[in-house]
């Protein structure tokens, strides 16, 4: 039997995943109540197979964005949409197959010991990881950890983690970015600044290929340029903060 909550949901953003989806909701379903799918805009044909699960199933609810907006702002809508409901916290996965739907207890549990922290999967890459991808997020995380003076960031870009639902609307709320590709990376920078503190916890990652019915949006270009753009930002946020980081950094308990 799932483990039911009224304070931690599951929210699972999912852009034109395919058949996967329901696979994967499946899984998180089996594993906790509620779960939310937030469709941001897809054109696959799941947004019907999804609201057909929904219907038969109280714990799963679907929300349709018209149009898509991107990872970081659908998550968003989804979070106004938990706090309205009175969740606390909000444990995000992919929708694609590659986040372990097993772990979803033992992260919440977690979250339940220490509230007011951040949850972070750490990946634990199998032979179907693209080489290219493990190497390139040793740079983002490198970056991550200098911007928060090494406060404890396991893994800036795995999105297998749980937020608390005040803290990331806040934060998100606060700028225009982090709608995008960004919203992982950004979210525990800005998080870290905020005395959100990480407690990291392995979790296995699969890169599923196409005949598995693995879908991949990620452009090497595109997304790395926006990834640059992000730490840019971020060096300068960094920059302005420094005094109060590394005060809280010596003092940790003052």
């Amino acid at each position: 039997m799932p483990v039911s909550s009224t304070s931690h949901l599951v929210l699972i953003p999912s852009y034109n995943p395919g058949a996967k989806v329901l696979e994967t909701v499946r899984a998180a379903r089996a594993q906790w109540e509620p779960v939310w799918v937030v469709v941001d805009g897809s054109t696959d044909g799941t947004t019907d197979a999804l609201l057909d699960l929904a219907n038969d199933d109280p714990g799963l609810h679907v929300l349709v964005l018209p149009e898509n907006r991107g990872k970081g702002a659908a998550v968003l809508y989804g979070l106004d949409e938990a706090s309205r409901h009175g969740f606390t916290h909000a444990l995000t996965m992919d929708s694609d197959g590659q986040h372990p739907a097993d772990l979803i207890p033992a992260f919440m549990a977690a979250s339940q010991a220490a509230p007011a922290c951040m949850v972070l999967g750490v990946p634990v890459f199998d032979a179907s990881a693209p080489a290219l991808r493990v190497k390139g997020r040793k740079i983002s995380n490198w970056w991550a950890n200098l911007e928060t003076l090494w406060m404890g960031i396991g893994d800036s870009l795995y999105g297998f983690r749980v937020y608390p639902v005040g803290p990331l609307r806040a934060v998100m709320r606060g700028q225009r970015w982090m709608r995008r590709f960004d919203f992982d990376p950004e979210a525990v920078v800005r998080l870290c600044w905020r005395g959100v503190r990480p407690v990291n916890l392995a979790a296995p990652v699969k890169y599923l290929s196409a005949d598995e019915g693995g879908v991949s949006h990620f452009n090497y270009w595109r997304d790395n340029r926006l990834l640059t753009w992000m730490h840019i930002r971020l060096m300068f946020g960094f920059a302005l903060r420094l005094p109060v980081l590394a005060f809280h950094k010596l003092f940790p308990y003052s």
